[in-house]
């Protein structure tokens, strides 16, 4: 039962939801555009992942205070997390849109060259996944949520 009461993992898990499901709102004023997929993507803002650890880290600083070895390894945590983000995923997605975009042309000029005209579907090459890190506005703003959302939560269900 206290799985149950462990207010930084609730904690975390709520920043995760939210932060998901915001994507949509913030995706359809920015483009117009409704896109239900962003709610099981990865990156786009803001970063659930950065919600998550920030949430996690605030709920153990309230619960185990700031100068407790749990909120250090939580918040060490939260910033490799958040570094990853910007980082070494951000470039993977980078990579992923130039792979992409150099697949396209070459299907182009297959097509073009019509060496390949009934090409079988298990042939047909599967884009990479683009959105796979952030920027670092939308880990800024994914860490911001989740600590908000944390003091939010905090002072609704447990203060």
């Amino acid at each position: 039962m206290d799985l149950l009461t462990n207010f930084p993992l609730w904690a975390a898990i709520a920043g995760i939801f939210f932060a998901q499901f915001v994507k949509v709102p913030i995706q359809f004023i920015a483009t117009r555009k409704i896109d239900w997929s962003l709610l099981t993507s990865t990156g786009g803002m803001p970063s659930s992942h950065s919600a998550a650890v920030t949430g996690l880290a605030t709920g153990v600083a309230i619960e185990s205070g700031l100068g407790s070895p749990v909120f250090a390894v939580s918040a060490v945590f939260a910033i490799i997390v958040m570094f990853d983000a910007t980082g070494v995923r951000r470039q993977a997605g980078e990579q992923a849109i130039v792979l992409n975009k150099l697949a396209a042309d070459f299907q182009r000029l297959v097509d073009e060259a019509k060496l390949w005209q009934k090409k079988p579907a298990e042939q047909r090459q599967k884009e990479l996944k683009e959105l796979l890190g952030h920027k670092p506005i939308e880990v800024f703003f994914g860490g911001l949520t989740g600590i908000l959302l944390t003091l939010i939560l905090y002072y609704f269900f447990i203060w």
